[in-house]
């Protein structure tokens, strides 16, 4: 491999996590990387100097991320159903305090709320919390001027902060919740799902129209626990259906498994205060790609032999 190739290999996980974080979607993000990097390799080719190749591909990432999400958002408000973001499989085994950092700016719920900002809002509000940016720099790359960057970093950080839950539980306690919670949802034990329910808890389920998921979503500890164990009841349908405990995007999940290791669900919760506050279920076929091999869970709980 030559330098430039290092460089670029270099600059990909960076490009990366700021794509994603700006988009919420894998696929979305491994486009703008590709074409930020491209550009890094144009600007080599005609010889400029780049003082900093780190500042240059972020700079790129986000501007091409920005214009991305306004492209998108006709898209997204055309989506079937609710839309949650692409998971990704996050590493446990990361240093703690790095982990804790990292998942609170990669959380289904933070890109969720992510979504309800403004393009410019939500790169201000990552650049500066998530990538310690000063707003002189944040106001370059957006093409805005430093008091606006400040203030709609500001606007996000408000809106961010009233959707965070108050209190939050400990690695080891939410841990230990999921694997209850997990076990209790193999089991359709709905006692035992109802005790570790928060009382507003939410159940969010995305099929973007590929495989069958709720219309709309379920509030309340009894519906959503009504709602897991039917799901439960309707899983046995699949043979050899498994769970595999993992972390997606630094929050207890799991990947719900057919006989041949293909993903069907990717399942993640949000935990605070001791409790579930929130499910969410992506079955979007497409959303899962990246985590394997797939299979419409619809080919299974649909009418007639399943797969």
């Amino acid at each position: 491999m030559t330098e430039r190739d290092d460089l670029l290999d270099e600059l990909r996980p960076l490009a990366f996590t700021v794509a994603y974080r700006m988009l919420g979607s894998v696929s979305e993000a491994e486009d703008v990387v590709q074409e930020a990097l491209l550009r890094v390799h144009q600007a080599l080719d005609r010889g400029e100097r780049i003082a900093s190749p780190q500042a240059f591909v972020t700079t790129v990432t986000t501007r091409l991320a920005i214009d991305e999400l306004r492209s998108a958002r006709a898209r997204r408000e055309s989506y079937v159903g609710e839309w949650l973001p692409e998971p990704i499989v996050t590493d446990s085994s990361d240093d703690p305090a790095r982990q804790a950092e990292m998942a609170d700016s990669i959380s289904l719920a933070m890109l969720v709320v992510l979504e309800s900002l403004t393009p410019e809002e939500r790169a201000s509000f990552l650049l500066h919390d998530a990538f310690d940016y000063p707003y002189s720099e944040i106001a370059a790359i957006i093409g805005k001027s430093e008091d606006n960057a400040r203030q709609l970093a500001s606007r996000a950080r408000r809106h961010v902060g009233e959707r965070r839950p108050r209190f939050q539980t400990t690695r080891e306690q939410r841990d230990q919740l999921a694997q209850r919670f997990f076990a209790a949802a193999e089991n359709g034990d709905v006692a035992e799902l109802e005790a570790l329910l928060a009382d507003d808890v939410v159940l969010t389920g995305d099929g973007g129209g590929k495989a069958p998921a709720l219309a709309r979503a379920l509030h309340g500890r009894s519906r959503v626990a009504r709602a897991l164990r039917n799901w439960s009841r309707a899983r046995t349908r699949i043979p050899g259906v498994s769970f595999r405990l993992v972390e997606i995007n630094g929050d207890p999940g799991a990947l719900v498994l057919d006989s041949q290791q293909r993903v069907m669900v990717a399942l993640a919760l949000e935990v605070a205060d001791g409790q579930v506050q929130a499910v969410r279920s992506i079955v979007n076929p497409e959303k899962l790609a990246h985590l394997g091999p797939v299979v419409s869970l619809g080919d299974y709980l649909r009418p007639g032999p399943p797969l």
